[in-house]
């Protein structure tokens, strides 16, 4: 897709000054399954629901329906034209991230996306440089954050409920890759040209910001990614990733080719451990164990919940013209991945 110039119309209002919080107009990008399951239940619930209001979307697929009350445009320039817009949000596959992005910033919109928003160093300085000359914000959408049961493990950790943790260990078991809304056999986030990497990419971008998040950056990554079931997929269907510190280590193993589905964190201290696996949440502390079903947090109605306190922490951004948290965030996640792939790339066996 071509990048309109940016010598046309803008598409952003000026910030209204009031002293009562503002409210946003924006379009989403892509009606796919993320953007019509949490995206749009997210931005119709508090907090988010009294920040924002989604005017228009765009989706270039012909077979891609309305939302009832919003107009549907199908092509950049038509959505360029349908009036002024505060932000737009990109629900689209990988691929087209970066350059949607930066289409948005030229127009002067502050900028939700999907993670992750840029896979490599010299992406994410591109897409900070056009932030930083348009005074705009940009977020990516890392709602694992506002998960509750993560939010009460990473209390836990920082409350020091376990002591100095030295192990952490994150596990995800899939069958195969999330078709989405898709109706091709071949799911696109098997398809490199559409998602530009495999289950590192779909679920470990998750995992790694929240390691970060407890952790910091890592001194050293080392990884493996390879296929092992899926040769219909051109990308990676399983990863493993080890995450080096001075004085504690991170492992994260992610797979398109179990015959399971299951999730399992675990966080091993001085003084006891943490575990999340499933909907269970249990925490030992020095002998003292305690379990919790979380399920009902976890069930997938619960996810526009999380994306509602992203959107929150979006506005909040806005209104404070923060540019550098997102900006910060992108280039961490950015970091890890490309130096995970930089490690886990095959290696040519010689043989003499």
């Amino acid at each position: 897709m071509r990048r309109p110039s940016s010598a046309g119309k803008s598409l952003a209002c000026p910030t209204p000054v009031s002293p009562e919080r503002p409210r946003y107009r924006g379009a989403i990008i892509g009606l796919g399954g993320i953007a019509r399951q949490s995206h749009l239940p997210g931005f119709r619930i508090p907090p988010a629901s009294g920040r924002f209001e989604i005017v228009a979307s765009l989706d270039m697929a012909p077979e891609a329906e309305a939302v009832e009350g919003i107009p549907l445009y199908r092509s950049l320039d038509e959505l360029a034209r349908s009036g002024p817009l505060d932000f737009v949000d990109v629900c689209t596959p990988t691929a087209s991230h970066l350059e949607l992005t930066l289409w948005a910033l030229e127009h002067g919109c502050h900028v939700l996306c999907e993670k992750p928003v840029a896979l490599s160093a010299e992406e994410a300085s591109r897409i900070r440089v056009a932030a930083l000359r348009a005074g705009r914000v940009v977020m990516p959408c890392h709602q694992y954050r506002y998960n509750p049961v993560w939010k009460q493990v990473k209390a836990w950790l920082e409350g020091g409920a376990i002591g100095h943790w030295h192990l952490a260990e994150f596990d995800v078991y899939r069958p195969r890759a999330d078709p989405g809304a898709g109706r091709t056999a071949l799911p696109w986030r098997g398809r490199s040209a559409e998602s530009r990497g495999g289950v590192l990419l779909d679920h470990g971008t998750h995992l790694v910001y929240e390691l970060l998040d407890v952790a910091g950056p890592p001194l050293r990554v080392e990884a493996w990614t390879g296929r092992l079931l899926h040769t219909s997929y051109d990308v990676e269907d399983t990863a493993q990733l080890l995450f080096e510190y001075p004085d504690r280590l991170g492992r994260m193993f992610l797979t398109w080719a179990a015959h399971h589905r299951e999730n399992r964190i675990r966080f091993i201290g001085t003084t006891g451990t943490i575990e999340w696996r499933g909907g269970q949440l249990t925490i030992d502390r020095g002998g003292v164990v305690e379990t919790t079903d979380r399920s009902a947090e976890l069930d997938k109605s619960a996810y526009a919940g999380w994306f509602a306190g992203l959107f929150a922490a979006f506005a909040d951004a806005i209104d404070a013209a923060d540019l550098a948290g997102g900006l910060d965030d992108i280039a961490r996640v950015a970091d890890v991945l490309d130096a995970a792939y930089a490690a886990g790339a095959p290696t040519p066996m010689h043989t003499g």
